[in-house]
């Protein structure tokens, strides 16, 4: 999921057996308005099935690679192992229909250099991509036994950018280190310009232009994060206070004895009935004052919890949701300990005993007081493997997805579940919300200040005090999938006030920290919090809206803050009557919040057959079945074994088989299935030379395969302009 502007929320799934249906086949996108919460179809080319993606200088999105595979005739999905797919986030006052609202999806075009599965990816400070590692062709964890050949044709231990601009994919040697326990690997720029990255127990800071890997501590306690161990995993609010300076939390995920992990095919133990690590740790892995950079015992998890997933809160608390008490990721039809599909007490999944309590994370309580889930409800459905969560424009989260099956099953033990949640943290309580008035539509790095007036209807109480409290946040949620958030920050702005007599209050706030690897160029949501009450999120541009360095500006000095002796708030006083929670929440001018709504969760949508689709998982199925290859499965039986019915075909999603060609085309089988133009899976391998396609390639301001008949032109002069 992705949330492209103040009013809609982008939504991708694996092409499998979903009820609705987009131009003769089931539909794997979607886009929902946050206001109306209305949805409609998106016609998707190849298979994004566990791709990775982040958002570009200018606010369009971009996902990389996906689910390896031939044309699919039935559900008309082509392989999106290379697949680079541009969005250009729309309005409803657009032309949805027109080319420039949807997907540019067209690996003939614009392709990675690498098939990624599981990758990562991460922007530097000029805005361009870092893709890292992944699988080549699925399965359980990233490597076969014995562990003998860590890049052993299924591990692709590379890096690239994106776009490329003549730079090759190159081999990282962390990633042949973290040999299985590498896929999405957790990657945060940090302020140097290095990239702190961590996978399996191994940490790095790594400068990426260089390819230099600096060894910082192993993670404590033998603690997994990565997928599929799947801990919540954050960077922490960056704020004046703590000068800008990075520290990443992690909490949960597994400490599974290494033989337990496996391989390809599946996990070495029944994995359901593992408690997963209440542990969490802190590491600032570039501290300010010269001292080496070390893990930090921080406050455990009230309880275990595998595919929790951290969403930063405006007010500069950290909110983590869903998952599971026992176990990991991923599905399977066996384990070591099992035989088949019968012997798997929870239908194809690997967790068990679902957390549906949220909890709440304050970095700034005393140690030992950190964790709170008090007045907080509940989730009406269990949010396992293929769950995500992210920030919504009103300051609530939504939350969706679930489905650890290799297809669509609507009958296992944990299905997959169509219905989204809306949970709507304790601020929801107050009478009254801060509205703003006077927000830019881009902010720099560095230069003069901007002014923004909050209106006496705005808050409560007495307008000095409510001036002191006031803080101004850009918050970016990022590109989320399978429990985490790639991208995610939430970056605090210097301020001071002025307060008028009529109780009007003018904040005074500084541009963004003049370095761009800070908060890096792109989209962003600016909230003004007083007394801990958000306002809802305004959408606007960090930077010039282009790839490459960005203008860095000296820092202009602030004017003193000025009290007024007299001057309070009056929100209490003009508050409309008979508002309901969901006309309240879903109409941003409205500043009267309902107090029972807070600490609730709200279900928004049930899903059925037609266009009222909103929200599937993934992996794939269909009403023919075939028996699954059984050397490497994850896969999923078509017909009955033993007794075990799932009435779905063979999934080739995770279905591995161990590649040692030199020449990597051959691996693949050829399909000759028109995509506008002649298509091969193959085609677009990357490594051989001459193919044709391009990784610097803007689809918005060129179309090659449009009656225009233009060509490719360089990413390097991307979007001339921010857009909307």
């Amino acid at each position: 999921m992705m949330l492209g502007n103040e009013e809609k929320v982008y939504i991708l799934d694996k092409a499998e057996n979903n009820d609705a249906q987009v131009n003769g086949h089931s539909a794997w996108g979607s886009v929902w308005d946050f206001n109306t919460h209305q949805s409609q179809v998106m016609d998707i080319r190849t298979n994004t099935f566990c791709s990775s993606g982040m958002h570009l200088p200018n606010g369009s999105f971009v996902t990389f690679g996906g689910q390896i595979g031939i044309w699919d005739s039935e559900y008309q999905d082509f392989d999106g192992g290379l697949s680079i797919r541009v969005l250009n986030p729309c309005r409803s006052s657009d032309n949805f229909a027109s080319p420039e609202c949807q997907w540019y999806d067209d690996p003939s075009v614009l392709s990675m250099q690498r098939r990624r599965w599981y990758s990562s990816a991460e922007p530097t400070g000029d805005g361009d991509i870092i893709l890292i590692g992944g699988f080549v062709n699925g399965g359980y964890i990233n490597r076969q036994l014995p562990n003998l050949d860590p890049e052993n044709g299924g591990a692709e231990c590379s890096y690239e950018f994106f776009p490329a601009n003549g730079r090759p994919a190159t081999r990282m040697d962390f990633l042949v280190r973290t040999s299985g326990l590498n896929a999405y690997a957790h990657a945060f720029q940090m302020p140097s310009g290095r990239m702190f990255v961590q996978a399996n127990l191994s940490t790095i800071l790594w400068d990426y232009n260089q390819n230099v890997e600096t060894p910082l501590p192993d993670m404590p306690n033998g603690v997994v994060r990565v997928y599929p161990a799947s801990g919540a995993v954050a960077m922490l609010p960056l704020t004046p206070a703590n000068n800008w300076e990075p520290t990443i939390l992690f909490c949960g995920g597994s400490d599974m004895p290494d033989a337990a992990w496996g391989d390809y095919s599946n996990p070495g133990i029944n994995t359901w009935n593992y408690p997963a690590s209440q542990d969490c740790q802190r590491i600032t892995p570039e501290p300010q004052d010269g001292s080496a950079p070390v893990y930090v015992q921080d406050d455990n998890l009230m309880n275990g919890r595998t595919m929790g997933q951290f969403v930063l809160l405006p007010d500069g608390k950290v909110f983590l949701v869903n998952g599971g008490l026992n176990g990991t990721a991923g599905y399977a039809d066996a384990t070591g300990e099992t035989t088949g599909p019968n012997q798997m007490p929870f239908g194809q999944s690997l967790a068990s005993g679902p957390v549906l309590t949220p909890v709440i994370y304050d970095p700034n309580a005393p140690q030992g007081q950190r964790w709170s889930n008090t007045g907080l409800g509940s989730a009406q459905f269990p949010r396992l493997y293929h769950s995500s969560a992210m920030l919504l424009p009103d300051a609530s989260v939504l939350i969706a997805g679930s489905n650890p099956s290799a297809d669509v099953n609507k009958t296992t033990f944990f299905p997959t579940t169509y219905e989204a949640e809306i949970f709507y943290p304790p601020y929801f309580s107050a009478k009254v919300r801060p509205t703003v008035q006077g927000v830019p539509q881009t902010i720099s790095y560095g230069g003069s200040p901007f002014d923004l007036t909050i209106p006496n209807t705005g808050y409560t109480g007495n307008g000095n005090d409510a001036a002191d409290s006031a803080q101004v946040v850009l918050h970016r949620g990022g590109f989320t999938t399978h429990a985490m958030n790639m991208g995610q920050r939430h970056l605090q702005l210097n301020n001071t006030y002025t307060v008028n007599d009529d109780g009007s209050i003018v904040l005074h706030v500084s541009q963004a920290p003049p370095n761009s690897n800070i908060f890096q160029p792109g989209p962003a949501f600016l909230f003004v919090v007083i007394h801990g009450i958000p306002s809802n999120g305004t959408h606007l541009i960090v930077g010039s809206g282009q790839v490459g360095p960005q203008p860095i500006n000296a820092v202009a000095d602030l004017p003193s803050s000025v009290k007024s002796a007299s001057a309070t708030g009056s929100g209490d006083k003009v508050a409309p009557s008979g508002t309901s929670k969901v006309d309240q929440q879903s109409n941003g001018n409205h500043t009267t919040l309902i107090a029972a709504v807070a600490g609730a969760v709200v279900v928004i949508c049930a899903l059925a057959a037609g266009g009222f689709w909103f929200l599937s998982r993934r992996h794939a199925a269909t009403k023919r079945g075939y028996m699954a290859d059984t050397t490497y499965p994850m896969t999923g039986y078509g017909g009955p074994v033993a007794g075990y019915d799932m009435g779905t075909r063979h999934s080739n999603s995770s279905a591995f088989v161990p590649l040692h060609q030199s020449n990597y085309s051959d691996a693949w089988n050829g399909s000759t299935t028109s995509l506008n133009a002649p298509y091969r899976d193959e085609w677009n391998d990357g490594r051989s030379s001459g193919m044709g396609v391009s990784m610097d390639y803007d689809p918005y301001t060129t179309r090659p395969m449009s009656a225009q008949g233009q060509g490719p032109s360089s990413l390097s002069t991307y979007a001339q302009a921010p857009r909307r």
